[in-house]
């Protein structure tokens, strides 16, 4: 008996194993080609060059309101752009009778959909990253003080992810032709009311990213400029978008048509991980307060260390009474000079006179509802010989006109200098005090035919030498209330 030889059937050479990266890239590479938000981007770019590039170049070249502004008023614009678009083609499935035909095909209907939401995410934050380049970019060759403001940038940014996926999982949930219209319009409105239920320092509102600072103060010009801008919210506002972004996205993994079972597990983990994320964030904002630097403060996130004042060197002006000011608010001291100088001129030389003024800081205090105070830091006269520390108007309210600026410092600071070397305020002064004040700023505020308007017409009639002749002698006196009208020249 005959062995008989065993026939080997030929085995075919393994296939090699698709890699999941290449072939999600692959994917990706075709959604970015055909992605409806790149049709958007000229539009995008043509309302932030009319909604926030235009407005932020009307201010100063102050890095801390251009960056905070740019902030609030982008976001006005991404918003119902991304969100429509991500709706539309979310929808694009449903909308072309396509569900049943791709349920059969090898990626799960959730890696198609991460797909084309990450392709809208791309293209919307390339046009939102590329508008803040050039707004920067101009505001550092404008000779802005200091370096550019990241975190406001960087919350812009995560809005977008955030937003594309809340757009994406309205469309997908709910796919119809009104659907993008319709979230588009709501997401912008919900943004921009939600943002007005802001009250006080201690609301969990604030975890709005369209929050850069304290709400009722808007864009300060005198905050982050002497202290440096507060990290604080803005890591509460990533940690809520980064957990907003993980929660939508894995509501998209929880139908049964997206996957497998273990497929739709972890989304219902990446649902349960975002909705934790997104409340302990809305939990921290809730606890913020407004520090004495005019930021949102974060206990449990706040460094101590960013209560130090940021070291510069002044620019000061040459005049009798040299003015100096920060160097971000350099661009405004031709004005201030030219304002103060005829009174700093009558002044200079004077015992206890300042030999310097400075600008110093703001300090901030929340008041009973949306109300904030802003009020000078330290005292008034500091350090022998004097100085005296000023607050420019522009850090007690939103950026203002030259104009403006210069009628305020002539009714207000040099009015507040002046009584600070002859003596009384706005509200206790004497008559004498009065006087002179009336007489040096050259105002007609007094009652006409008053005892007080005619010494101040007698004494605004002398020639500069002979005021600051007489005021040499008698400013001690005119401190201490004991010259009267009839003593004035």
């Amino acid at each position: 008996m005959t062995a008989t030889p065993v026939t080997q059937v030929p085995t075919r050479p393994a296939r090699a194993r698709r890699v999941p990266l290449a072939a999600a890239g692959r994917l990706l590479r075709l959604e970015l080609r055909r992605n409806v938000m790149l049709w958007m981007l000229p539009i995008v770019a043509a309302l932030f060059w009319l909604i926030t590039y235009r407005p932020a170049m009307a201010y100063p070249p102050l890095w801390n309101v251009r960056a905070m502004t740019m902030q609030t008023t982008a976001l006005a614009i991404f918003v119902p752009t991304v969100v429509g678009v991500a709706a539309w083609l979310a929808s694009r499935e449903a909308r072309h009778g396509m569900t049943d035909l791709l349920s059969g095909t090898s990626r799960p209907r959730w890696a198609r959909q991460l797909a084309t939401w990450a392709a809208t995410t791309c293209w919307a934050l390339v046009a939102y990253l590329g508008c803040v380049a050039v707004l920067y970019a101009v505001t550092a060759r404008q000779g802005a003080w200091g370096g550019p403001l990241w975190w406001p940038a960087a919350v812009g940014a995560a809005s977008l992810p955030a937003f594309s996926a809340l757009g994406f999982a309205a469309g997908a949930l709910r796919p119809s032709r009104f659907t993008t219209p319709l979230v588009a319009v709501a997401a912008f409105l919900a943004l921009e009311l939600t943002a007005q239920f802001i009250h006080g320092d201690h609301s969990p509102w604030q975890v709005s990213p369209l929050v850069a600072g304290p709400w009722e103060n808007g864009a300060d010009p005198g905050v982050a400029t002497f202290y440096p801008y507060l990290p604080d919210l803005p890591i509460v506002q990533l940690i809520f978008l980064t957990g907003l972004t993980t929660a939508l996205l894995g509501v998209l993994g929880l139908p049964a048509g997206s996957g497998g079972r273990r497929l739709r597990r972890s989304a219902a983990a990446l649902t349960t991980a975002g909705l934790l994320a997104a409340i302990t964030a809305t939990t921290l904002a809730g606890t913020g307060r407004l520090d004495p630097r005019g930021m949102i403060a974060i206990p449990a996130l706040h460094n101590p260390a960013d209560n130090r004042p940021v070291p510069y060197t002044p620019v000061c002006s040459d005049t009798p009474i040299p003015i100096c000011v920060h160097p971000a608010y350099s661009v405004h001291l031709p004005t201030v000079t030219a304002a103060l100088e005829p009174v700093l001129s009558e002044l200079a030389g004077l015992p206890d006179a300042p030999v310097r003024i400075n600008q110093t800081a703001a300090t901030y205090r929340q008041e009973s509802g949306n109300g904030v105070s802003i009020s000078r830091a330290g005292p008034a006269m500091s350090d022998t010989p004097p100085t005296l520390h000023i607050l420019l108007p522009i850090q007690l309210a939103r950026p203002v006109a030259t104009d403006v600026l210069t009628a305020e410092l002539w009714t207000n600071t040099a009015r507040d200098i002046l009584y600070n070397v002859i003596g009384g305020d706005r509200r206790e002064k004497t008559e004498a005090q009065q006087a002179v004040a009336e007489a040096i700023l050259k105002t007609s505020t007094l009652p006409p035919g008053t005892r007080t308007a005619a010494a101040a017409q007698r004494f605004a009639a002398l020639s500069p030498a002979a005021r600051h002749a007489w005021l040499t002698s008698h400013v001690a006196a005119l401190r201490a209330g004991q010259i009267t009208l009839a003593e004035l020249p």
